[in-house]
């Protein structure tokens, strides 16, 4: 299943060189970290209303677009999706409880 990301992953870092008028990922980058941010966060609502209408076709397709612009925004940041599936092995096995209590002693 993380083929698909790491695939993405490199897809994204090439559109980093593209010309802003040929790629739209090249154009957000152009934008700079908030125009991603506001795509995120405009994708992020998209997914909620979908998901509370219980419209499933439609959460998955917002979720895909939610998950896209969240990589857009590491690449930018010099991040893949490794550290975050490295994050989310380092907490598997662990409960919600546990984790949440071990943030507030950091």
């Amino acid at each position: 299943m993380s083929d698909i990301l790491e695939q993405l992953a490199a897809i994204l870092e090439e559109r980093k060189q593209a010309d802003p008028g040929s790629s739209y990922v090249a154009g957000l980058y152009g934008q700079g970290l908030d125009a991603i941010l506001k795509k995120i966060g405009e994708e992020a609502t998209e997914t909620v209303l979908a998901a509370k209408e219980e419209n499933l076709p439609q959460v998955i397709y917002e979720t895909a677009d939610l998950w896209f612009h969240c990589m857009v925004m590491l690449a930018h940041l010099g991040l893949g999706p490794e550290e975050v599936l490295a994050e989310l092995e380092r907490r598997f096995g662990r409960s919600g409880i546990e984790e949440k209590a071990a943030r507030k002693r950091t």
